[in-house]
């Protein structure tokens, strides 16, 4: 299963499953574009990967909740590339804090980077995409765009966007050979715990001790490849997370019950 010569634009791929999809897509061959805003980490990416295969990895900074910093980025894409095969909008920011214990300025924050900044850089290539006949769109969204879940709030709800917007741009760009991969991973042991926002606005700074028994990144990264390479419309990833949505659909009052006393950290 091969991406030779595909051109795969990444956001968030400075650390976590962004930087496990960059690695896993450079392996199956894919001309690699890394957006982040930490720079350094993206040169350090560029380093390991082009001393495996020089010249198919480009660094491209990118502020998502940046509208400037998205556009130039999007130039700077097509400038190198030449086209566009697959845009994977994976740039997102977590969130560890109640509902009375956050401010609205938090929740703003979180629907920047989490939905209006992957429909900022969605919007930015998808007219190109459509000119040049088609192309693929991949959305990391959450097992928590699927039910709520506690200290989670904003963070469900910036998630259950993505699902509605996308879905939606799928249904009405299919004509145009534009397809859509929603991915909802469960708890991967990334950054995005210690990374997360509190009520003010702070780091969390911490591991959840679940999280950090979960599956790689590098495994979550080998079967959204695969999801992605058999175009599917949707993947839900993780076996807990699986379960739960189970009960969500099939047996409400048992997810509720379980929602109720499952450990949110």
């Amino acid at each position: 299963m091969t991406f030779e010569g595909r051109t795969i634009w990444i956001t968030g791929a400075s650390s976590g499953i962004g930087k496990a999809l960059a690695s896993e897509f450079f392996r199956r061959g894919a001309i690699v574009i890394l957006s982040a805003r930490s720079t350094d980490k993206l040169e350090a990416l560029k380093a390991e990967l082009d001393h495996r295969s020089p010249g198919r990895a480009h660094v491209v900074p990118c502020d998502v909740t940046d509208g400037a910093s998205v556009e130039l980025a999007a130039a700077a894409v097509k400038r190198l590339a030449g086209r566009l095969d697959i845009l994977v909008n994976n740039a997102g920011v977590g969130q560890r804090s109640r509902v009375l214990e956050t401010s609205p300025d938090v929740e703003r924050a979180l629907f920047e980077v989490n939905f209006f900044g992957a429909v900022a850089v969605t919007r930015s290539v998808l007219p190109w995409m459509v000119e040049r006949g088609g192309g693929h769109i991949v959305v990391l969204s959450s097992m928590a765009g699927k039910f709520g879940f506690p200290l989670r709030s904003t963070y469900c709800a910036s998630k259950h966007a993505l699902q509605g917007y996308f879905d939606t741009l799928r249904a009405e760009l299919y004509r145009e050979k534009i397809g859509v991969t929603l991915v909802c991973p469960g708890r991967i042991p990334t950054e995005i715990s210690r990374n997360s926002m509190t009520g003010d606005g702070s780091r969390y700074g911490k591991m959840d001790a679940v999280q950090a028994r979960r599956m790689s990144p590098e495994r979550c990264a080998r079967i959204v490849a695969y999801a992605v390479r058999r175009e599917r419309k949707e993947i839900l990833i993780g076996a807990p997370e699986r379960l739960l949505y189970f009960f969500r659909r099939f047996c409400p009052p048992l997810y509720y019950r379980l929602a109720e006393r499952v450990s949110p950290i």
